[in-house]
């Protein structure tokens, strides 16, 4: 076989290759938002499990493991706000917490969110926690002052705040939360399960609401 020979073969399989790939991506343009296999729903979401809506027929459940120093999930956060307003009262959405351990306040960060839940104001915290996240994410110091300044902001018992966010039970709750996330095969953050599945392939905005329109109208 000459050199020349060699090369047209060559070039004939890439072109091959290129229209196979071509195929196979053309296929998955549209497709809604694959979902993993059904996990145990008693473990996804517990009695205590933070909601920030609620839908009265329970048909739709959306499920976000989250860390709040986490980029991606700052980056989430407006659309899931928007998606919640858009859906009122069709879907329940529940945050349990995931503190990455390479997050330096991530852990911190989360016992604020439930010291803040202590006194009810849980999805204030929450949404103070991302809309400032560029503040007081990845400082290598613990980030204490700030989040007992977001709690001040919010009205909280400031003394009561600071106890709560030192407590071992603060910290117990948090260890809980993601120990349950690591059961339901929780790897790294946001994930997301709907009605029990672990979402995949989501994103943008639009495969999210793809897939929960498609939960809402299954």
């Amino acid at each position: 076989m000459t050199r020349n020979t060699r090369l047209t073969l060559a070039m004939i399989l890439l072109v091959i290759l290129v229209m196979i790939v071509g195929i196979a991506v053309n296929r998955n343009i549209g497709r809604p938002a694959a979902s993993g296999a059904p996990v145990d729903e008693a473990v996804l979401v517990r009695e205590d499990s933070h909601r920030l809506s609620t839908a009265p027929d329970g048909k739709v459940t959306l499920v976000e493991f989250l860390d709040f120093e986490c980029e991606a999930c700052r980056a989430v956060h407006p659309s899931i706000t928007e998606i919640l307003d858009t859906h009122q009262g069709r879907i329940t959405f529940v945050v349990r917490y995931f503190p990455i351990s390479s997050h330096p306040n991530a852990e911190l960060a989360a016992r604020a969110a439930q010291a803040a839940a202590e006194q009810g104001r849980f999805p204030q915290m929450y949404a103070a926690l991302f809309d400032n996240q560029e503040q007081w994410g990845h400082q290598n110091t613990p980030q204490t002052d700030r989040f007992v300044g977001y709690a001040r902001d919010l009205g909280l018992d400031v003394d009561r705040f600071r106890q709560d966010l030192d407590a071992p039970a603060t910290a117990r709750r948090v260890a809980a939360d993601r120990a349950d996330g690591e059961t339901v095969g929780v790897r790294g953050t946001p994930t997301f399960f709907l009605n029990g599945r672990e979402l995949t392939g989501v994103r943008t905005q639009s495969d999210m609401i793809a897939a929960i329109d498609a939960a809402l109208a299954g």
